[in-house]
């Protein structure tokens, strides 16, 4: 009986659909990144919360006053702590600027889960704990900055120039594939 089976087209046809069908659900999931670590370690800038912001000084309503004060390095322009989305996610970002101006974004320490399609995003939605904040950063206003370069260590993203960095003030780990935020950080100023 099972020879017969084997030898009849139809067999052979559901053979290869299912075949192809696993091989497309294999690279959509990509289940092996659920046990698999990709470690990055990137140099990060070396900043101070105290770091004064770069502009000219002033008093009360009277304008400037003397030279404008110029930061010599890595200013901290605003940080956050990562909460749990979709996985459990840990670790700090932060927004610097240089001293040439350009901006650049920086995950401190990140700890989150391997996925497919990880993007990093810039956001204008607030991030909110649980399941709530899921899949709101696809709401509004976003700036993708890259893939995640590695699911755990230390990495940095570089802002495009221009990017108006007012009303972005969240980052997420955002899954593109499947529309969910894996974590976020809110970016609340420092100066």
């Amino acid at each position: 009986m099972l020879t017969r089976l084997l030898r009849t087209p139809l067999t052979w046809a559901a053979v290869v659909v299912l075949a192809a069908g696993a091989a497309v659900g294999l690279w959509w999931f990509q289940p092996w990144k659920v046990v698999t670590d990709t470690r990055v370690s990137e140099r990060l800038s070396d900043v101070d919360a105290a770091t004064p912001s770069a502009g000219p000084a002033t008093t009360g309503d009277a304008g400037p006053v003397g030279p404008e004060v110029t930061a010599t390095g890595p200013t901290l322009v605003s940080r956050g702590d990562f909460v749990t989305h979709e996985h459990d996610t840990s670790g700090t970002a932060r927004i610097v600027r240089a001293a040439d101006g350009r901006h650049r974004l920086e995950l401190v320490g990140l700890a989150t889960s391997n996925g497919p399609d990880l993007r990093v995003w810039l956001t204008d939605q607030p991030v909110r704990a649980g399941r709530a904040g899921w899949d709101v950063f696809d709401d509004g206003r976003w700036v993708e900055l890259g893939r995640l370069k590695g699911n755990r260590g230390d990495q940095a993203y570089d802002i495009p120039a221009g990017t108006d960095l007012a009303g972005l003030t969240s980052v997420s780990i955002w899954c593109k594939r499947f529309a969910v935020s894996f974590g976020a950080a809110p970016l609340t100023p420092t100066g």
